[in-house]
Parts: structure tokens; C-alpha cells; sequence
């Protein structure tokens, strides 16, 4: 090498860009590993399908015929309880991070605090929209089969929609519970703030508040499960008001996530 061409090397950046090390596919593979090795994380997803459609078979043996009757929720009100095995897969897949230094081994692969957090969020939702779409549709072939000629005015485009509602607005409740475990960074605080909530303080305020209550993330997101709907939001509607929830949930997640130490 001449005195020229050494001078050149050194003087001169190399061309070639930096490859940035990593990439969201990688961070993606390694969170959906975390979730399908990890036992309880599975058994709740299960429990998502299986609590949905026990419920939903009960409640269509109440033989009602009133004027407020719903089909279409009656066979799919065990959503109202498997919602409770989605949330709790949400704060535990996050939660995991926060025990033993997880999260200090979890940045150390993947740096880019955002990046890591979009891959968990995504790993975190895709398997709860899945088994939501599967619980859907089974949970209304159970309920509408107990329910028999009381559903019979259910229509296909009424279906479909409860369907994908269901799943979306599981996925929704399961993202919500990510996001704030992430702010409390602790599974026991999220579980303790939202069991509580879904089943004793938002079914008396639903019963007592009227149209506030139906701004509240459950109340609103199950409006898509419902045949008619009587106050202002409609199904979907009522689904948007729970992903601005579940945003602002994540939204406070990833912001925790980046200012604060591993």
C-alpha cells in the first residue's frame, strides 16, 4: 500500500453505512419465545376460551324472555369473565420482565427501549386477537345452540361483528393491562387495581351513573356485543373509546419504560 492509499484509508469515512445492529423480526422472535415457553402465560390464553364459553352456556339456560332480553350478549356474556384470563395475560407476559433483572438481560439484546416495547406489545396482542377470534366463534356456537329458537333472530352480519368484536376487544383489555403493568411494574398492582374494577366497581357504577359509565373501557368495548344499542356510542364506536384507553395505557407503558432504570 502506498503512502497515498494509507494517508486516503485513514482520512477518508468508509463508504459501506453501519449495519444497525438487530431489527424488530429478532426482537419479535425472542418476546414470542419468552410467551410460548412460559406455562401460566399459555394456560391463560386457554383459560381466555375456556371461561368465555362456560359462561356463555350458563347464561343461556336462563330461560328470559323480557323486553330487555339480548341474545346476541347472552351468547357471548362469558366475554364479561374470560376478559379477567386476558388482562391477566397481559400483566403477566409483562410483568415477567420485572422479576430477577428480565428486563436488564431483555435491553442488553435489544437496546432500542422503543423497539423492544413495540416488539412485546405485538407479542403480546397477536396471540390474544387469535385465541379471541376462536373463542368468538365457539363461544357464540355454544351460547346460540343453549339459547335454540331465542336465537334464532341473529343475523349473519350481527354474528360476524360480535365475533371479530370479541376478539378485538379482547386483545384491547390484554394491551391495557400490558401497558399499566408497565407503568406499576408490578404484576400483583395491576391485577389488584383491574380484577376489582371490572367486577365490582364499573358494574355499580354502570348501574348507577348511566351515560358516564358507558366512557369506561369495558362498558364501552362490549357495546360490540350487544344487538342493539341504546345510549350514544355504537359497537364500534364503543370499541374506539377502549383503544383510546388501551393507548393511553400503552402510551404511559412505553414512556416509563424509557425514562426509567432497568
Amino acid at each position: 500500500m502506498t503512502d497515498t492509499a494509507a494517508t486516503k484509508g485513514l482520512t477518508e469515512p468508509d463508504a459501506t453505512p453501519a449495519r444497525r445492529p438487530g431489527g424488530f423480526a429478532p426482537a419479535l422472535r425472542a418476546e414470542w419465545i419468552k410467551i410460548r415457553t412460559l406455562r401460566p402465560l399459555v394456560l391463560a390464553l386457554l383459560a381466555v376460551l375456556l371461561t368465555t364459553v362456560a359462561f356463555s352456556a350458563l347464561a343461556g339456560l336462563d330461560d328470559s324472555r323480557g323486553p330487555d332480553f339480548d341474545p346476541l350478549f347472552s351468547a357471548l356474556f362469558g366475554v364479561s369473565f374470560g376478559q379477567i384470563a386476558a388482562i391477566t395475560f397481559g400483566t403477566q407476559a409483562m410483568a415477567a420482565e420485572y422479576r430477577d433483572g428480565a428486563l436488564r438481560l431483555s435491553l442488553a439484546a435489544v437496546p432500542d427501549r422503543g423497539r423492544w416495547y413495540r416488539a412485546k406489545a405485538v407479542a403480546i396482542g397477536t396471540p390474544v386477537l387469535v385465541v379471541g377470534l376462536v373463542t368468538g366463534v365457539t363461544g357464540l356456537l355454544v351460547g346460540t345452540a343453549v339459547l335454540g329458537a331465542r336465537a334464532d333472530g341473529l343475523g349473519l352480519a350481527e354474528k360476524v361483528r360480535a365475533v371479530v368484536g370479541c376478539a378485538l376487544y379482547l386483545t384491547l383489555m390484554a394491551l391495557l393491562a400490558a401497558g399499566l403493568t408497565a407503568v406499576l411494574r408490578s404484576g400483583v398492582a395491576t391485577l389488584s387495581m383491574l380484577i376489582p374494577f371490572l367486577l365490582i366497581v364499573s358494574f355499580v357504577v354502570g348501574g348507577a351513573s348511566g351515560s358516564v359509565a358507558g366512557l369506561l373501557p369495558d362498558k364501552a368495548g362490549q357495546l360490540v356485543l350487544h344487538r342493539t344499542q341504546d345510549g350514544t356510542l355504537g359497537p364500534w364506536t364503543g370499541l374506539g373509546v377502549t383503544a383510546l384507553w388501551t393507548a393511553a395505557a400503552l402510551g404511559a407503558g412505553a414512556r416509563s419504560v424509557r425514562r426509567r432504570d432497568a
